[in-house]
């Protein structure tokens, strides 16, 4: 099987702004995975995001594989969730009537779920947070990797 990258909302949104500071990192990570056909993936939920701001139609889909948020993610979000809520001290009371579950519990569930996607790739803080809480109590299967680093200096290679 090959292995995959599932790309989070913050690493679309560098890649598709030249004006942003981590555009040439996100570029060079993207360049990196299609030249070693990487399969790039985007969850239903990054796209949302994106459009918050964004249009669909700039998002490089033919070279996405979409991932939809399904039953067993929802059952692998609640469980990495609960960890989250737990380490962050928030009670059941805190989550009455109804929990928002953030989306990086969601996205990461994804990433948890799906054989192929060894690596979720981000620049967000707060999901590089988020993740340091789960790898307290769980392993996830998948590591973060932050394009705050070129990828030549993650992957060990040359820029040529």
């Amino acid at each position: 099987m090959k292995h995959s990258v599932l790309l989070d909302t913050s690493f679309l949104i560098r890649l598709l702004n030249d004006e942003d500071s981590l555009h040439t990192n996100a570029i060079g990570y993207y360049k990196y995975f299609l030249d070693r056909e990487i399969i790039l993936k985007v969850s239903t939920i990054s796209i949302a995001e994106y459009c918050v701001r964004g249009n669909f139609e700039d998002l490089p889909i033919r070279n996405l594989q979409i991932i939809s948020f399904n039953l067993d993610h929802a059952k692998q979000t609640g469980k990495f969730a609960d960890i989250i809520f737990n380490n962050k001290g928030i009670s059941n009371a805190d989550l009455k009537p109804r929990a928002i579950i953030p989306n990086d519990s969601k996205l990461f569930a994804q990433a948890e779920t799906d054989k192929s996607v060894t690596h979720f790739i981000t620049s967000d803080i707060r999901s590089k947070a988020t993740f340091s809480i789960l790898k307290k109590e769980t392993s996830p299967k998948f590591e973060i990797i932050s394009i705050e680093s070129p990828f030549n200096e993650t992957f060990g290679v040359l820029n040529l």
